[in-house]
């Protein structure tokens, strides 16, 4: 069996992840290889490329392509209350708990992440706007839908989805929640202001802060482990004391349960528990004491040289987040210097890169205790990453007032190094141990593959005179089938030369007669109209067919027919003769006889219309 070295087509398409990653901002190197990979090769083969190199080089000279591989890759699959089951139990347990455990005048903050084009983010609006109705639901309920996807974005603004979106909604909820224009249903505006649409990367982001219901369904399944477990931390910092976790049923938090306690384990639904995401104890640094009683001199002096020549960069803000001391190596690194020094930390570049600081600082400063951020990489310029580990620690004095907080940024690029080639290694391990195993299995089945294949052989010569023998018995079959079609066929079309013949010996026997007649169905519409109805009033037999007796205006009172025709349609037995003033076609005042009677069907004689014949009997100027 051939086989392709792995490598080669393996840094091809990390090449590509990196190209995506440089250009459009969008990191995928979190996501799962194995599916990753398969949906780029789909997107290749839907435009005839083969190789990743050639993929990079048709994606730098053709912009359009990369939203093309976006929506590839992102497949935004949702639709309103997806997995029904779970979202009634949301409905009717969770969301009543969730608000009986707040007062009523406060407000609730929720997070769809991953929104994909809205219908999460408004069927959460449904559920709450039921639950507290629109006017309540206005006022404390702020919900917050995020994606990375910007085309998806944009449509869920719109809030605009076609017929087939909303037909899994009961007729209720689409007349209470949704307003029709054209063919497309759009979410009630009011509602709408309170769903804000943002781009969220849930691994390169900051998140979103004090959330009571978390939404993350059927998203993180598309992570590594490792990427999962870094946003599943962030989502412990992002929700507030008991908050909800609402994950989709492919999902499950086994390795987590140390931040999450599930709630409902089977509908994915989980409360943040009260301790560290990352796992440090509480820690207060105290580096601004009160000065030591002692011998030792120029204490002050020594520790501004110890703090500018500490190997690790390291920036201090007081408890206003003003900048108060930053060393030699945060200088060099992240190019500050001391001009900076009495500037609000917003104002500097460091706030916001290499990662949002500002959230973690005003976290450290309430709760007082140690925070660490792990993985955060920062690109200095093209194929120049450095990953550092951010310690955020309180300063706090022996009164336990905040006095400060310190940034120190360890630079870990070494070890994160070590560590992807030792995973990548693994990885090929595992690969290669896979390999051996298919291809041991591959050796056992071919064996049993042979021996099958001459009992299939032998077999298929016995099938063979069999099929040949069945062959013949479905010809002749066929054959006699093919004469029964024929002698059918023949019988139509005698059958419809009959008809042909009645129909004109009708037609001719209508139109010979010089009486009026006028033939009506069971609705009293006109079925049939002859020669003599059209010279008494005018109208053709192609204008009249079809139209309703009485809505005629043709001189005729035909609202004094109404009774006689109704009865002639229920009693096959009426019979019924009346004279009638008129107007006939030239204008001219005539009496007209009108003869009614039923229209009886021949095989049971039940009545299927009323005849009409009308005869002028005298003239008038």
């Amino acid at each position: 069996m051939d086989t392709v070295p792995p490598s080669e087509p393996n840094s091809q398409f990390e090449a590509i992840l990196s190209y995506l990653k440089e250009t459009r901002g969008f990191d995928f190197t979190g996501y799962k290889r194995t599916s990753l990979a398969r949906r780029v090769r789909r997107r290749m083969a839907q435009i005839g490329v083969e190789e990743f190199g050639d993929y990079i080089d048709l994606l730098q000279v053709n912009s359009e392509e990369f939203g093309a591989l976006f929506n590839t890759i992102l497949i935004n699959v949702t639709s309103f209350f997806r997995d029904a089951e779970a979202w009634s139990h949301l409905r009717e347990e969770i969301v009543p708990t969730l608000l009986a455990e707040r007062a009523p005048d406060d407000p609730v903050r929720i997070w769809s992440a991953g929104c994909a084009s809205g219908q999460e983010a408004y069927s959460l609006a449904m559920v709450f706007a039921d639950a507290l109705g629109p006017e309540r639901f206005r006022q404390r309920i702020k919900i917050y839908a995020t994606d990375v996807d910007d085309q998806a974005l944009a449509q869920a603004r719109q809030a605009s989805y076609a017929a087939t979106d909303v037909q899994n909604l009961e007729p209720e909820q689409i007349e209470q929640y949704f307003e029709q224009q054209g063919n497309q249903y759009v979410f009630r505006k009011d509602l709408r202001r309170s769903v804000i649409f943002g781009r969220n990367d849930l691994v390169q982001d900051a998140p979103i802060s004090r959330i009571d219901l978390l939404v993350c369904r059927n998203t993180l399944m598309y992570f590594n482990a490792e990427t999962q477990a870094k946003i599943l931390g962030r989502f412990h910092f992002a929700l507030a004391p008991r908050g909800l976790l609402f994950l989709g049923k492919a999902e499950m938090l086994l390795s987590h349960s140390r931040i999450f306690d599930p709630v409902d384990l089977k509908r994915r639904i989980f409360r943040k528990t009260p301790c560290n995401p990352i796992g440090l104890g509480h820690l207060v640094s105290q580096t601004f004491v009160a000065e030591r009683q002692g011998e030792v001199g120029g204490l002050d002096e020594l520790r501004e040289h110890a703090f500018s020549a500490s190997p690790v960069a390291q920036v201090v803000v007081t408890g206003e987040d003003i900048v108060a001391l930053i060393n030699q190596q945060a200088e060099q690194v992240f190019g500050l210097s001391h001009r900076d020094i009495g500037r609000p930390l917003r104002d500097l570049e460091i706030s916001y890169r290499p990662v949002e600081l500002r959230a973690y600082v005003e976290q450290a400063k309430v709760e007082r205790r140690a925070l660490r951020i792990k993985d955060v990489e920062w690109q200095r310029g093209p194929g120049d990453a450095v990953w550092f580990e951010i310690h955020i620690n309180p300063l706090v004095n022996n009164d336990n007032g905040l006095v400060g907080v310190s940034i120190v940024f360890h630079d870990v690029t070494a070890a994160r190094k070590l560590l992807d080639e030792l995973e990548h290694t693994n990885r090929q391990l595992e690969s290669a141990y896979e390999e051996l195993q298919s291809t041991n299995e591959e050796l056992e089945t071919t064996n049993e593959e042979l021996q099958s294949t001459v009992e299939e052989l032998e077999t298929t010569n016995e099938e063979l005179q069999s099929t040949n023998e069945e062959l013949e018995t479905m010809n002749e079959e066929l054959q006699s089938t093919n004469d029964e079609l024929r002698a059918i066929n023949d019988t139509l079309r005698e059958r419809s030369a009959e008809l042909d013949e009645v129909k004109d010996f009708l037609e001719s026997i209508l139109s010979s007669v010089r009486p009026g007649v006028v033939v009506v169905d069971l609705e009293m519409r006109i079925l049939v109209w002859n020669h003599g109805a059209q010279d008494l009033w005018g109208l053709r037999q192609d204008e009249a067919a079809g139209e309703h007796l009485l809505n005629l205006d043709i001189g005729l009172p035909v609202g004094e027919l109404r009774a006689s025709v109704r009865t002639a349609m229920t009693d096959p037995a009426f019979e019924d003769t009346m004279m009638l003033d008129a107007v006939n076609r030239r204008g001219r005042q005539t009496k007209i006889r009108i003869a009614v009677g039923a229209l009886r069907r021949p095989d049971n004689g039940s009545t299927q219309g009323a005849i009409l014949v009308m005869e002028p009997i005298e003239n008038a100027d």
